[in-house]
């Protein structure tokens, strides 16, 4: 600890920090200006937070980087200096990987991998453990693969696939921000920059560890007819999904309707539709589904949408009355509007009621129409109830002949 070597390399560390503190400031600085510029940006918001936190350790790094090459070059000891040079560099890496690598395990698999790498540096045996791993080798057809190979694949990959990821993610703020963009365009385009990103990088990542991409051709074309056979209901939503999107049938926002129920178009995926009704439900419907049945698309072309109700009176009631008290109470109810204007329709005499029907319009499907039908009704009611108006139920006349009565008495 106290040779005069030792207390060189612990001077040299010392004053690698020390310098390293001021000259952090102005790289702070521009970690702060980048923040306040993506601040919309979730995940760069929290890389620049990060990199401002880390703006000493990553310029010290640089520093010792310096003088293990300056050292290296003069043949001076410098062991201590690259124990701090390795530590350093895994607490940066680990510290990055937290922040833009959600998944615990990945993000633990980087910090173990990057500790792994600094004790092996700091040991001396780094390159002997890199030689080793090129040496254990095994043969996939003509092709031979080393784990190191392997281990370098893996790494290239996750690097240039986070790249995408994020690439993507930035191009799909952009995408959405923008008001020229319809819905169902700004889908479209976020799929395919995130499916060209995705293949960019792993055809990249091959080229990185060496595999010849025209051995791989005839390879992934097995491979295509394999899938084509064994994945055809997914291709073909897939199809259908992009076919949604080009024809614009159905976009995000739009009010469909199904046999079953009807509700809100919340987002197109690569294989389904996701539809939320109106009790919060969220049905996942495949695209091809959407392409092949009939569909109602009640906000298609606009979002005007039209309503029937009827209601019932008693036969003592005044018809004229009750049609203009019911496209009254249509006309004070919130939601209906007045241009197309509510009509009320005389519709037949049933057996114990006067029966009309209440037509009027709505351009909010997507906010329910139970809700505004029932405001009408209690509206229609309370005026029914103030002009004396009756709203019949179902009675029966019982006859008795006299030969039943006398039946009846004995």
């Amino acid at each position: 600890m106290f040779t005069q070597a030792t207390l060189i390399e612990i001077f040299t560390i010392a004053a690698a920090a020390a310098i390293a503190w001021p000259l952090s400031r102005p790289l702070k600085a521009y970690f702060s200006a980048q923040l306040d510029k993506h601040y919309r940006y979730q995940l760069l918001d929290n890389l620049w937070t990060e990199l401002r936190q880390l703006s000493f350790p990553l310029v010290w790094l640089v520093l010792q980087w310096i003088t293990i090459a300056v050292t290296s070059e003069f043949e001076v000891r410098n062991q201590a200096q690259v124990i701090i040079t390795s530590l350093l560099t895994a607490w940066i890496i680990i510290s990055i990987a937290t922040i833009v690598v959600a998944n615990p395990f990945w993000s633990n698999l980087i910090a173990f991998s990057a500790w792994t790498i600094a004790a092996l540096n700091i040991l001396g045996i780094l390159d002997q453990a890199i030689q080793i791993l090129g040496n254990a080798t095994f043969t996939l057809g003509t092709v031979t693969v080393s784990l190191l190979m392997l281990i370098q694949g893996v790494i290239a990959l996750g690097i240039l696939l986070w790249v995408a990821t994020v690439t993507a993610h930035l191009a799909e703020t952009r995408l959405k921000s923008s008001k020229s963009l319809s819905p169902s365009v700004q889908v479209l385009s976020i799929k395919i920059v995130r499916i060209v990103l995705g293949f960019l990088a792993f055809i990249i990542a091959l080229s990185i560890v060496g595999v010849d991409l025209t051995a791989l051709a005839v390879f992934g074309g097995a491979i295509g007819v394999g899938l084509g056979f064994g994945l055809q209901k997914i291709f073909a939503n897939l199809v259908s999904g992009f076919i949604l999107l080009l024809d614009k049938s159905i976009k995000p926002g739009d009010v469909i309707a199904l046999p079953d129920y009807y509700g809100r178009v919340d987002s197109l995926g690569a294989r389904y539709v996701s539809v939320t009704t109106r009790d919060g439900t969220e049905h996942l419907i495949p695209n091809e589904e959407l392409i092949t049945t009939r569909v109602e698309n009640w906000s298609h072309s606009n979002q005007l949408l039209r309503l029937r109700q009827v209601v019932g009176v008693h036969y003592k009631s005044d018809i004229h009355q009750v049609m203009q008290i019911c496209i009254e109470a249509a006309m004070e109810t919130p939601r209906i509007l007045h241009d197309p204007k509510p009509n009320c329709l005389l519709r037949g005499f049933g057996d114990s009621s006067v029966d009309f029907e209440m037509r009027y319009w709505i351009q909010d499907p997507m906010n329910g129409r139970a809700n505004v039908t029932s405001d009408m009704l209690v509206r229609i009611w309370d005026k029914f109830k103030e002009h004396g108006i009756e709203i019949p139920y179902p009675q029966r006349d019982l006859h008795l002949r006299s030969s039943d009565i006398g039946k009846l008495e004995n």
